[in-house]
């Protein structure tokens, strides 16, 4: 053992809970929109649903989802034990450290996340389906598949962090008989999908600005990212498509009126996102690189977008509280 910190110190870092946070923001957004959506009759005519509701499910949510996630996470170290103790970012994780054994990152990330996804049964199967497929979709697919083999790791594999609306907004539509309608893939609403886009479309720019301004960590140990593999051009070109895409996801309320949300929400979304892509789009390739050979517009664009998924979550709830008549001509398309 490492002195630098006790076994239940390196169990949590295992779990990068400061990952794990933002995503459980992200689902808890969607319970709490689907539930002010609900009291405002724009999901139909369903049971309602009260406080004491939305507080058990955020509840479930955020301990199941912390621990399937966390459990995700010290999976991810066990495999990459091998790559790690070479990348100044992660050279000090539990594993590399010698906190912990990778024999003990796997078992303890089996145990847990398996008990979180398990815990979502409590409110529906298709909470702990898509809870499991989360998991399985970040370790087997993207941890083991593709982070070594391809540099679209990033792009196929943020399916698996873009799901915890869908989690948050079914165990949220747990109670109200919507999710026993339809196949797998319904959730009785466009918004938890529109949520799942929001996030799977962010992900690509968002990592890849990570990328450029940390450039050639990645491929010093055979993690094929962009900017190594295709170079930071085609990195920066890439980046401004994805943002593009962001901003068509914004207008999507007003080929989908039934998805109860209204045209501020649009104009703001779309304000934002354009704001974002700013960023992106203002990433210099020849800029003079900082003291610690780091580019600096790309640092900009990264923390930018870690401001911008935060705005339109909560955007998004705000829109959702707002009654319907107080909005006017800018309410429900």
């Amino acid at each position: 053992m490492n002195e630098g910190r006790t076994l239940p110190q390196s169990l949590v870092a295992l779990m990068k809970l400061r990952v794990v946070v933002l995503l459980q923001i992200t689902a808890v957004c969607a319970i709490v929109t689907h539930d002010l959506l609900l009291r405002h009759g724009a999901l139909g005519d369903l049971p309602s649903r009260s406080w004491l509701d939305t507080g058990r499910a955020v509840v479930l949510t955020v301990v199941a989802g912390t621990l399937s996630a966390g459990g995700s996470n010290a999976i991810n170290m066990w495999y990459d034990a091998d790559i790690d103790p070479h990348m100044a970012r992660t050279a000090r994780r539990p594993v590399p450290a010698g906190d912990v054994s990778a024999t003990t990152a796997l078992l303890f990330g089996l145990v847990i996340a398996t008990l979180g996804s398990g815990l979502f049964l409590f409110a529906h199967w298709k909470a702990a389906m898509w809870s499991a497929f989360s998991v399985l979709f970040y370790v087997l697919v993207y941890t083991i598949a593709l982070k070594r083999r391809t540099p679209q790791n990033i792009v196929i594999g943020g399916i698996a962090g873009s799901t915890p609306p869908l989690i948050g907004w079914a165990v949220a539509a747990s109670t109200t008989g919507a999710l026993d309608v339809g196949g797998v893939l319904s959730l009785g609403s466009a918004v938890p999908w529109m949520l799942f886009l929001l996030i799977f479309l962010w992900t690509p720019p968002h990592f890849w600005a990570l990328a450029l301004y940390r450039s050639g960590e990645y491929g010093k140990v055979g993690v094929p990212m962009m900017p190594d593999v295709h170079g930071p051009q085609r990195t920066v070109f890439e980046s401004k498509v994805y943002c593009v895409l962001l901003l068509l996801l914004g207008v999507v309320p007003v080929m989908w009126p039934s998805s109860g949300l209204s045209m501020a929400w649009v104009m703001v979304s779309t304000a934002l996102s354009l704001r974002y892509a700013r960023t992106v789009w203002k990433i210099d390739l020849d800029e003079p690189l900082d003291d610690e050979g780091r580019m600096p517009t790309a640092r900009a664009s990264f923390f930018a977008s870690l401001r911008y998924l935060a705005w339109m979550f909560m955007a998004m709830v705000v829109f959702a509280a707002v009654p319907p008549s107080w909005l006017g001509p800018l309410g429900p398309l």
